[in-house]
């Protein structure tokens, strides 16, 4: 198995939430006993955060540079980034280093293409909801998304920042989620796409009107893939 390098701490619930992920997936495909290979950096978000309130992201890539150098001279083979955000920065960390880093949003577009889903509604942070790096990601796999409404994404992303990455899970959150998927349901999305790393904790993915892409559960079911092959 190749040796995987994981850039975390972005929150430290995602991270825990790809460790386990890929290591259950690893598990199904490798021979009994086996665990995933992998090297963990977990940093700390607090300076990641205030890089990214400056709105400098030259200086959240240059953190993320950092990390990314001293995993693959460590021995990882391949990177991942435990966070859909920080892949606004995917560019320059990619070509800082020799090695593979899987983006998220390829993953998650190759997922829907699978699925034959044409036609999405994005949540996840402000950043993501209303940028292209990440947009423009999907509708290269032939996903059509749904314009992001200013309403949503204020809620949206507020529940992230001020609740889930500090592990506060509240049923108020779970209700407006629901209620929101709904809504996009009547606007003519096929699917939602969960491009958050800690939406699933007020979001069940299984239980909804639509079907929903959880992109932490397709990027460390696409990094397991990876480790294996």
């Amino acid at each position: 198995m190749r040796t995987l390098g994981l850039i975390g701490g972005m929150s430290w619930i995602s991270t825990r939430a790809y460790y386990e992920r890929i290591n259950k997936f690893v598990q199904k495909q490798a021979p009994p006993m086996a665990s995933a290979p992998m090297l963990i950096e977990s940093l700390d978000y607090s300076k990641v955060y205030e890089a990214k309130q400056r709105d400098d992201w030259d200086a959240v890539a240059a953190i993320l540079v950092d990390s990314a150098r001293r995993l693959e001279s460590a021995g990882a083979q391949g990177l991942v980034i435990a966070a859909n955000t920080m892949h606004r920065v995917y560019d320059q960390v990619a070509e800082a280093v020799s090695i593979p880093l899987l983006h998220i949003a390829d993953a998650v577009g190759d997922a829907m293409h699978a699925a034959e889903c044409e036609s999405a509604a994005i949540l996840g942070t402000r950043t993501v909801m209303t940028e292209s790096f990440y947009r423009q990601r999907l509708i290269a796999h032939g996903v059509e998304l749904l314009p992001p409404n200013p309403e949503d994404v204020e809620m949206v992303d507020g529940i992230i920042y001020k609740e889930l990455m500090l592990g506060r899970v509240t049923r108020d959150a779970e209700r407006a989620l629901k209620t929101l998927i709904t809504s996009k349901d009547k606007e003519g999305a096929d699917a939602i796409v969960l491009a958050c790393t800690e939406l699933e904790l007020v979001v069940d993915t299984r239980a909804n009107v639509l079907p929903v892409f959880d992109s932490t559960d397709i990027h460390c079911r696409a990094a397991a893939d990876w480790i294996i092959n």
